[in-house]
């Protein structure tokens, strides 16, 4: 089982639809937080992102893409010293499907298509808090040779809205998502968090194995021997890579995946502590209630009312 696949299953993820922006001359657009995440790549010209958490900001060329993954405010325009307008009644305008800023006598300077995602309640925990505020996608980074097809699809569905459009942009839109991801692992050798321990070969192997059979009575000497070193390698490598023990994540694992079950399922407690590796009942509503704050009955309920 991968992982990466498992988890974005897990937090629901889905792309609302798509639109476009094309700016003339200089201009500059402030957008507001989103819920989720959020996206835009370049198709033609440049322009700058500014957002919390940057140290400066980051110029986007044709090609390029960033991923907003916190609820905070961020703007796009032409430079960082443009006057900024507030992006929401431009997109009002036209239905929220595109938008023309700046003066339209003078030539576009950027043409950009952008979306949301949105994920299940867990999604923060789970993926969000494991990624900077903003990942920025180059054009000519490594395995995003196909972006400018993929772009150009989304923008051209995004336009048109022919037969299924919205359901293409959202299917296009989280193979982006996996993409940005896929280039933030190779991009941040030094951070720790699961999804570093997929870049290492040994804490990977053990990565896959827990979530092919989270159930099982794993100890770290049969984890070590999935992944062909030693026990106390594992442990180190391990710790040192995902910031916790092997056993310590496969807890917080299986907990997620009660958690998911509780919330989407009307099946007993008794019947999801046993499907992700617990004894009994009592067992499992202990570790849940340490580690997510309420026992299993009450999470479900309040889930329950949330949807």
């Amino acid at each position: 089982m991968d992982p990466l696949e498992e988890v974005l299953r897990l937090v629901e993820v889905r792309a609302e639809r798509a639109s476009t922006l094309t700016g003339h001359g200089d201009w500059a657009l402030r957008f507001p937080a989103p819920d989720g995440a959020k996206f835009n790549s370049v198709l033609d010209g440049s322009c700058v992102i500014d957002t919390d958490g940057l140290d400066h900001p980051i110029t986007l060329r044709a090609g390029d893409s960033f991923l907003l993954t916190r609820p905070q405010e961020f703007i796009l325009g032409t430079s960082p010293r443009s006057t900024v307008q507030p992006a929401s009644p431009f997109f009002r305008a036209t239905g929220g499907a595109s938008a023309e800023v700046g003066p339209l006598d003078q030539p576009v300077t950027a043409h950009l298509v952008g979306g949301s995602f949105t994920f299940g309640r867990r999604a923060r925990e789970l993926l969000l808090d494991a990624l900077p505020p903003v990942i920025h996608l180059p054009a000519h980074a490594e395995g995003a040779g196909m972006l400018p097809h993929l772009l150009t699809r989304i923008d051209k569905e995004a336009r048109t809205g022919g037969l299924a459009s919205n359901l293409i942009t959202e299917h296009l839109a989280v193979v982006l998502l996996i993409d940005v991801v896929r280039h933030h692992l190779t991009q941040q050798p030094d951070t720790t968090g699961w999804l570093q321990g997929l870049r290492d070969p040994v804490v990977s192997a053990a990565l896959h194995a827990m979530h092919a059979d989270p159930a099982r009575r794993w100890t770290v000497r049969m984890l070590a021997d999935v992944a062909l070193v030693s026990r106390s390698t594992l442990a180190a490598r391990f710790k040192s890579v995902v910031g916790q023990g092997p056993l310590e994540y496969l807890t917080r694992w299986r907990l997620e995946l009660g958690a998911h079950r509780l919330a989407a399922t009307d099946q007993t407690i008794a019947t999801i502590a046993d499907a992700v590796g617990y004894g009994s009942e009592a067992s499992f509503a202990l570790a849940f209630k340490r580690e997510l704050g309420a026992p299993p009955g009450s999470y479900r309920r309040e889930a329950r009312k949330q949807d």
